[in-house]
């Protein structure tokens, strides 16, 4: 029999089950609609009433103690499952579309050619993909998968690495012929093309030690866009390596430097909450990768 009176507040449990998925009481506070104080003091609140130590408060950062988060997974996992059932009661489960978000490039240039095929072998199952350069929370109403760039470190989610890719800077030999070999300082003069949602261009100059030349031109646009824009001769770009393979063996496009302090894209899940057809999908879009690139570890 549960001791119902026994229990923390409810507030309180939710408050550090939402720190320990975002990493910080900004992001949590986002998530649960309330401020970052909040969170801070419901997380106090939750300490005072157990009398342990949840979280380890430094000058900038918040990290969950070893009790901390074995007591966020349980509420998370506890939580979970309430939600399953209420769906499943509801009647929403099943006919609910199985939510993707993901950049517009990897949605160019990876996901729609091949969204024909399973939606032929899957006629039942409705999808929704969200094309774009913000982040989107995953989990229960928010979306079931993301596909995003980065290092695997995404707090709270599960990471599977998609395709390894190295961010690539490239231009046409039109712009810059196959004799000149122009350092990161010297592509700092030229005009840059950029995805929308991302710092790529500037990021990899600053790394080398050099800034883009303002009085030359910055363009961002939508990622499945970018190798457009790169073929027309009229800028440099920096963009996920795997998605220009085709125009680099072509010669349509040259191979200028590479940044390879991230891995490439992760396929993002809840680990306590991902319905059977989105962990069905998920499974799917691994198996289309390893086609199409090989096996990405």
């Amino acid at each position: 029999m549960i001791d119902w009176l026994s229990l923390p507040p409810l507030t309180a449990l939710r408050a550090l089950a939402a720190l320990a998925e975002t990493g910080s009481t900004v992001a949590a506070g986002s998530r649960l609609n309330v401020s970052h104080a909040a969170v801070s003091q419901q997380v106090k609140a939750l300490e005072a009433h157990i009398g342990v130590p949840l979280v380890r408060r430094g000058a900038r950062s918040l990290e969950l103690t070893e009790e901390g988060r074995l007591l966020a997974d349980s509420v998370r996992e506890g939580v979970a499952g309430i939600e399953a059932v209420v769906q499943r009661l509801k009647g929403e489960e099943q006919g609910r579309a199985i939510l993707v978000t993901c950049t517009p490039s990897l949605a160019s240039y990876f996901l729609m050619p091949r969204l024909a095929e399973y939606q032929q072998a899957h006629p039942e199952v409705s999808l929704m993909i969200d094309p774009t350069a913000q982040l989107r929370d995953v989990g229960p109403g928010a979306a079931d998968i993301a596909l995003r760039y980065g290092n695997g470190d995404w707090p709270g989610l599960n990471a599977e690495l998609l395709v390894r890719s190295p961010i690539a800077v490239l231009a046409s030999p039109d712009l810059i012929p196959v004799d000149l070999d122009p350092s990161p300082a010297e592509l700092a003069d030229y005009p840059w093309f950029q995805e929308l949602g991302t710092t790529e261009a500037s990021d990899f100059l600053e790394w080398q030690g050099a800034r883009l030349n303002p009085t030359r031109g910055l363009t961002t646009l939508p990622g499945n866009l970018m190798v457009e824009a790169l073929r027309s001769g009229r800028g440099v770009g920096a963009m996920a390596r795997a998605f220009a393979e085709e125009d680099l063996k072509a010669g349509r496009l040259r191979l200028l430097h590479e940044d390879v302090r991230k891995k490439g894209y992760f396929l993002l899940t809840r680990p306590d909450r991902l319905r059977p057809a989105a962990r069905d999908f998920a499974r799917w879009l691994l198996r289309q990768a390893r086609a199409a690139w090989g096996d990405a570890t």
